[in-house]
């Protein structure tokens, strides 16, 4: 199968070789009273750390520290009305070492002046979006200016944009498939298992979408505090953006499933044919058999002996290969 194109997003200026210098491991932007810190694969000590200083709950940082968390949103009110919002996330990651989609958890705590990301695997979005705020002062200020809640739409917006070459990348194999099973050069059991990984990409990205539809919901509504300004929209942008995600996963299975069909039903066709090949070959040979074990006994017949004899019975062994090889074609069963 030829190679899928490269995933490329849609954000974000092109990759140079400042850009191999990271940035360090707990950097913090700052800028009109916001920060956002993105730390990836927090140590329990720089977990305990940060939820020390911006308050968090105990749960929270257990929470972090868990890998088997499901997608959720807790929203946290206190005296004052301020609060924070923790929301556990989920995107897909493809993972080189096996060749399969796994989950990446992003943990994200939101409050008036702070957002906190920790992936739990590298997300390129975020720390491609993250790398650029920390060395382009004027687009930090930009992503800054509206506010926490803008400021987490906005990574939100990037990692969504990411999912779609991925989509794009499934598709991509599902018509080289679909070009292969046309291929009579290509056997229908070598695409078994070309067909197996796309349906195993397809059920992974599934587990992953479809626990974060409802928490969506829930984050959109528990954003909206932390929003300066109307902007609903945008968040039902993301929604929407998930809603896509799942119509084309959808769209896939049903093709992936035809197309499994499809080949399944050439399978069974090659089968067919060998057998029916072997069956006609079978049957033209069974009588033969009778009649050589017949005249192999020891008993004597007609003729037995003699030069004519033996051509005789070679002769009358074409002409039954000729008559019943007629009959078959007579009743189209050849």
């Amino acid at each position: 199968m030829p190679s899928p194109p490269r995933i490329r997003t849609r954000r974000g200026r092109p990759v140079t070789v400042a850009d191999a210098a990271p940035p360090p491991r707990l950097a913090e932007l700052h800028h009109a009273g916001l920060t956002w810190i993105n730390l990836e694969r927090p140590s329990h000590e720089e977990a305990l750390a940060l939820a020390h200083r911006f308050g968090w709950h105990p749960l929270d940082v257990e929470d972090v520290m868990s890998r088997r968390q499901r997608p959720k949103v807790d929203a946290y009110t206190e005296a004052a009305g301020e609060g924070y919002l923790f929301a556990v996330l989920h995107f897909p990651v493809y993972d080189n070492a096996i060749g399969r989609l796994n989950a990446g958890e992003l943990d994200v705590f939101l409050g008036p002046t702070y957002l906190v990301t920790l992936p739990s695997v590298e997300l390129r979005p975020v720390s491609a979006l993250f790398r650029r705020a920390y060395e382009n002062e004027d687009f930090r200020q930009s992503l800054f200016a509206r506010g926490s809640g803008r400021l987490f739409y906005e990574v939100l917006d990037d990692l969504y944009d990411y999912c779609f070459p991925i989509l794009d990348k499934i598709g991509f194999k599902l018509e080289q498939i679909d070009e292969q099973i046309d291929d009579v050069a290509i056997r229908a059991k070598d695409l078994v298992r070309d067909i197996h990984k796309v349906k195993q990409e397809i059920i992974s990205y599934r587990k992953i979408i479809k626990p974060q539809r409802p928490t969506l919901r829930q984050l959109e509504r528990g954003v909206e505090r932390f929003l300066p300004e109307e902007l609903e929209l945008y968040f039902d942008d993301i929604v929407d953006a998930s809603e896509r995600i799942w119509d084309l996963l959808d769209n896939y299975k049903e093709v992936v499933e035809a197309l499994e069909d499809t080949n399944e039903s050439l399978i069974s066709h090659q089968q067919n044919d060998i057998l029916y090949v072997l069956t006609i070959f079978s049957v033209v040979v069974l009588p033969l058999t009778f009649l050589t074990g017949l005249f192999g006994m020891n008993v004597t017949f007609p003729g037995f002996g003699s030069e004519v004899a033996f051509w005789a019975i070679l002769g009358s062994f074409f002409v039954l290969i000729v008559s019943m090889l007629g009959f078959f074609r007579y009743k189209r069963w050849l």
